[in-house]
């Protein structure tokens, strides 16, 4: 009995509450009041689904705290347009890397087009100024004097040659020898790997992978540039081996000789590929470009030539009063000479005469009535610009500026060397030039310069302000 009246009571107490609550729906507010606070808390840990709270509600108009009041649909939004507007910059700024890399290609193969057709002139010569005595450097080596030089495209290394038969390799840096190849006996020929004879010339293909050396036993040598090892030996000319180039941008060598003939050679290959004739005189100089075709200047016969290699054709210049004994392409379609008249003379492929002409560009000697120009034993150009160098026995090293469209010489500065100056060369970056310098003159022994060096001249190439390579169409 006592059990059941018990859950009677239970009962009983649960209809009041329940009537309690019936109570408050018509007017007991304060029991309703009371309970507020559990279903504010119950709203705050309620599921996304459930209705906001009136308290949230407010702090959304109020706009306080807006973050922390997020609903996870406009977050969601949110991010999509963060996520929309980042890919936007993204695509624009590889749309504009694209386009500048677009317009870098096709600059530079505009570039290569103008320097094709000759078009292209860097104007460099306005800015320079003589350098220090000091600043010159002199790599000694050789006990010779030096007859030619070549530096490698990327400007790192220099490659001399000389009368004792050696090839030296130079590090630009530090001045310091790199290589040495000695030169061999005469009579030595079957067991010496290397000249035997004096080297007149040599050149290095614009990879840098060949380096070929001529000489006075009418042999071709080709080297390994990097390791200086002997790979191959041409053999053909009739004379004496005057002047190399490769062709750049690829392997083909071109060759001139003392016999009047021009061959080419294919040195991957290892391989004679034909001769062109045409000289009257020993040829005394060679060049050449990426065309398939060289320049030769034609010693006594006075003549400069254009060897159209495909076409098997020849164009033929006149203009030295001497012998031409030097000769460099300045771009594809000009170029520039020295003869023992004392005269340098600046050409086109399409006039057969000079577009300009310095007589005794480096002086005379001797007696007022006997006096005589002092020759011009080397020229270089730096490609596609208006600078150019010439070099005489009298040891001066002169610069020249070309005028508009080649029309023109205007000597700029001289750099005294002891010696004759039987090789110019140009850097690449037109940072400094190199010149090859010896008592004697590179052919011959018929004077003699006691006083001077047998050696390589390092010459900084200064400026007036830092170099603008941004090229200067010709029209």
């Amino acid at each position: 009995i006592m059990s059941s009246s018990f859950f009677i009571k239970t009962k009983e107490k649960a209809k009041v509450a329940k009537k309690g609550n019936n109570a408050g729906d018509s007017g007991g507010k304060s029991k309703v009041q009371a309970k507020k606070p559990n279903s504010k808390y119950n709203e705050e840990i309620s599921s996304d689904s459930e209705p906001e709270s009136p308290v949230v509600s407010k702090k959304r108009q109020s706009g306080e705290e807006h973050e922390y009041d997020e609903t996870p649909q406009e977050k969601k939004l949110r991010l999509a347009k963060l996520y929309l507007e980042q890919l936007k910059e993204e695509e624009e700024k590889k749309a504009e890397e694209d386009s500048f890399e677009t317009d870098l290609i096709a600059g530079r193969l505009q570039e290569e087009v103008l320097e094709q057709k000759g078009k292209l002139q860097r104007l460099i010569a306005k800015d320079l100024i003589p350098p220090d005595t000091s600043e010159i450097r002199l790599l000694r080596g050789h006990k010779l004097p030096v007859t030619c030089v070549v530096i490698s495209s990327d400007d790192k290394c220099i490659f001399s040659a000389a009368k004792d038969c050696s090839i030296i390799k130079w590090d630009v840096a530090s001045g310091k020898k790199l290589h040495t190849i000695p030169g061999g006996r005469k009579g030595t020929e079957d067991r010496h790997v290397g000249h035997t004879a004096h080297i007149l010339c040599m050149a290095i293909s614009s990879d840098g992978k060949y380096l070929a050396t001529g000489d006075m036993n009418k042999l071709i040598m080709i080297w390994e540039a990097e390791t200086c090892k002997h790979l191959y030996k041409f053999t053909g000319h009739k004379g004496p081996v005057s002047g190399l180039s490769f062709r750049k941008g690829t392997h083909d060598l071109y060759s001139a000789s003392h016999d009047r003939s021009v061959k080419v050679w294919n040195v991957d290959e290892n391989a004679y590929v034909e001769t062109l004739f045409g000289h009257q005189d020993a040829i005394t100089g060679l060049d050449s470009l990426s065309r398939e075709r060289c320049v030769t200047a034609g010693g006594r016969d006075g003549t400069v030539r254009v060897w159209k290699i495909t076409e098997e054709s020849q164009l033929v210049f006149h203009g030295h009063q001497g012998s031409i004994d030097c000769i460099q392409l300045i771009n594809e379609e000009h170029m520039i000479s020295g003869a023992d008249d004392g005269s340098v003379s600046l050409w086109s492929v399409n006039k057969k005469k000079p577009l300009s002409t310095v007589k005794k560009a480096h002086g005379c000697h001797g007696d007022t009535e006997l006096e005589q120009p002092h020759w011009v034993a080397s020229v270089a150009a730096l490609q596609n610009s208006d600078t150019v160098a010439s070099g005489s026995h009298n040891s001066q090293v002169q610069l020249w500026k070309c005028g508009q469209n080649y029309r023109g010489l205007e000597p700029l500065f001289i750099v005294f060397r002891s010696g004759f100056v039987n090789s110019l060369k140009f850097s690449s970056s037109g940072q400094f030039l190199v010149a090859g310098v010896g008592q004697e003159h590179r052919l011959g022994r018929w004077w003699r310069l006691k006083e001077a060096k047998n050696g390589i001249y390092v010459i900084p190439l200064k400026r007036k302000s830092p170099i603008n390579l941004s090229p200067i169409w010709l029209i």
